[in-house]
């Protein structure tokens, strides 16, 4: 196997190199690159590599650049000190995220998802039931820090939040009648960050928590009246259109 490393920091290219002679001595290292610049005339260059380890933060800026000049032929393990990226990650054609400092057992997990890919009969729907799988069950955001009165940081577990909407213009996040907080997110950057198996975009306004469901009003038109345990500001509404992708979340079908 032919690798391509695209990494900015020489002690993390000593370890990854280090660790693939460890865990995968048959892999062979075909060239390291420190920066976007160099990345994009690479590939303009070079044959396709069979698998690419590419870090977030490269010495002239994010390796996510490199996808908006040049199509990376090959399935990418990213490498990373930052987990906020995951999901970004996720919409190119990644097969791992593996936050620093990798150890030897993330990383042979993470070339063992490259072999299963490698050995299907359909690589692509392979990395696409690969990648649905690592967005269902890992890297959703679980907790915020909200500031309170300018000197203090109010921790905030996703898991407390009984619904997210709009009010006032602004974005809050609900956890009772008494208890709500803004936060600095629009509700669709929410509803790529959080748990779509936990949470529901009922419309425009409102992010639900299936917890938060207490019972459902069949409304006029076909739609759905969605009443939560909470009070909120208005009727949450479900349109015709919805509604089925309603019920299957709510029965947590996949």
């Amino acid at each position: 196997m032919k690798a391509l490393i695209i990494e900015d920091e020489k002690a993390a290219v000593r370890n990854l190199k280090a660790l693939l002679k460890e865990v995968s001595p048959s892999t062979e290292v075909i060239d390291v690159i420190d920066s976007v610049r160099d990345a994009v005339a690479w590939f303009g260059t070079h044959q396709r590599p069979d698998l690419v380890f590419l870090d977030i933060h490269l010495a002239d800026g994010s390796s996510f650049e490199i996808f908006d000049h040049v199509r990376i032929p090959a399935p990418v393990i990213f490498t990373t000190a930052y987990d906020e990226y995951a999901l970004k990650a996720f919409k190119v054609n990644s097969i791992d995220y593996l936050l620093k400092p990798i150890g030897a057992a993330d990383l042979r997990q993470a070339l063992a998802k490259f072999e299963e890919l490698h050995k299907a009969s359909d690589p692509g729907e392979s990395l696409a039931s690969l990648v649905r799988s690592m967005q269902r069950h890992e890297r959703f955001k679980t907790h915020f820090l909200i500031p309170y009165k300018g000197d203090k940081l109010i921790p905030l577990a996703v898991s407390q939040v009984q619904y997210f909407c709009i009010a006032d213009g602004t974005t809050r996040a609900v956890i009772s009648a008494s208890e709500s907080y803004v936060l600095p997110h629009t509700l669709d950057e929410l509803a790529e960050r959080i748990d779509p198996d936990q949470f529901f975009r009922a419309n425009r306004q409102y992010l639900i928590s299936r917890h938060a469901v207490r019972d459902i009003d069949l409304w006029f038109n076909n739609r759905l009246s969605i009443n939560l345990r909470v009070p909120t500001e208005g009727k949450i509404l479900v349109s015709k259109l919805r509604v089925n992708d309603f019920k299957t979340w709510f029965a947590g079908y996949k």
